[in-house]
C-alpha cells in the first residue's frame, strides 16, 4: 500500500506518506504555529458553539447533537488508513468502467453495507449491554468531564502537541480472501471486519469517543445507533468506485491530503472536548 506506519497511533509526527503507485508524494508538514492556531481556534469554536446552540437544552440532547456528526466525521476520516485504501482498491467493479460493470458490482456494494451494519449491531450491542449491566449510566456526572478532557487530549495528540496512548490492533483485512471467494462475499466479510472497528487499524481517535459514548450510555439502542453512524462514514467512500475514477486517482487524492485529514481530526476532537465541557458546566 501507499503508506509507512509507525508504532504509535497516528499523529502529525507519526506517519508519512511515501508513495502511491506510479506517483511519489510526500507529506507536507504544518508548522507548530499553524497547528497551535488550529488547536486554539478549535477550542474556542467548540465552547462558543456549545454555549450558543446548547443553551437551555437538556445535556443528553446536546450530547446527542454533538456525537452524531462527530461519529460520522470519524468514520469518514478512517478512510485515511491502510484498510481504507485497501477497500477502495480491492472492492471495485471488474473490467473497464461501464454501466454494466457497475450494475454487476452493486451486490458487492450492498453486501459491504450489510457487513458494516452487522458490525455495528455486534459491537454497539455488546458495549451498550455491558454498560447497562454495569449501571454505567448512573455515573454520567463523573464520566462526562473525563470524556471531555480525553477528547481534547487526543485532539492535541493528533495535532502533535501530546503523546497519548493509542492502542490499536495493527492488522488489515485479509487480501488473500479475494482468491477464495466471490467478490460480494469479500465485500460482506470486509464490511463486517471493518464494521467491528477493533479488528483492524483505525487511525482516528474519534473511534474511542464513539466507543466511550456507547459504553457509558448504558443504552443498547443508542450504542448500536452511534456505531451505525460511524460505520456509515466508513462505508460511503467506497461509493466513489461507482464513478468513472481509477483507484489510483482516489488513493493519490487521499495521500496528498493525509496531513490535512490528521489536522481536521485533531480540530474535531479538541472542539468536541471543549464543547462537552462547556455543556457540562452550564447544564
Amino acid at each position: 500500500m501507499a503508506e509507512t506506519w509507525q508504532q504509535n497511533g497516528h499523529s502529525f509526527h507519526e506517519s508519512a506518506v511515501e508513495g502511491v503507485e506510479d506517483v511519489m508524494l510526500f507529506a507536507r508538514p504544518w508548522s507548530a504555529t499553524a497547528r497551535f492556531a488550529v488547536l486554539a481556534l478549535s477550542a474556542i469554536a467548540g465552547a462558543a458553539a456549545a454555549l450558543h446552540f446548547a443553551s437551555g437544552v437538556a445535556l443528553e440532547t446536546a450530547m446527542l447533537w454533538l456525537l452524531v456528526p462527530a461519529a460520522f466525521a470519524g468514520g469518514l476520516l478512517s478512510t485515511w488508513s491502510p484498510c481504507g485504501y485497501s477497500s477502495v482498491c480491492l472492492l471495485r467493479p471488474n473490467g473497464s468502467y461501464s454501466l454494466r460493470s457497475v450494475a454487476a458490482w452493486t451486490p458487492t456494494l450492498i453486501a459491504h453495507f450489510v457487513g458494516y451494519g452487522l458490525g455495528a449491531l455486534a459491537l454497539g450491542g455488546a458495549l451498550g449491554y455491558a454498560g447497562y449491566a454495569m449501571g454505567l449510566a448512573s455515573y454520567m456526572a463523573y464520566t462526562i468531564p473525563v470524556f471531555a478532557v480525553l477528547l481534547a487530549a487526543y485532539g492535541a495528540h493528533q495535532l502533535g502537541f501530546l503523546r497519548v496512548p493509542y492502542p490499536q490492533r495493527r492488522c488489515q483485512v485479509p487480501h488473500d480472501a479475494r482468491q477464495r471467494f466471490p467478490k460480494w462475499v469479500i465485500g460482506l466479510l470486509y464490511g463486517f471486519s471493518l464494521g467491528l472497528n477493533y479488528l483492524t487499524y483505525v487511525q482516528t481517535p474519534l473511534l474511542y469517543a464513539v466507543t466511550g459514548a456507547a459504553l457509558f450510555s448504558g443504552n443498547v439502542a443508542f450504542a448500536i445507533g452511534i456505531f451505525l453512524v460511524f460505520n456509515l462514514g466508513r462505508f460511503l467512500p467506497l461509493m466513489l468506485n461507482a464513478l468513472p475514477m481509477s483507484d489510483r486517482s482516489i488513493t493519490a487524492w487521499l495521500a496528498k491530503r493525509q496531513e490535512q485529514a490528521a489536522m481536521l481530526d485533531g480540530a474535531i476532537l479538541v472542539a468536541a472536548g471543549t464543547a462537552v465541557m462547556a455543556m457540562y458546566l452550564t447544564a
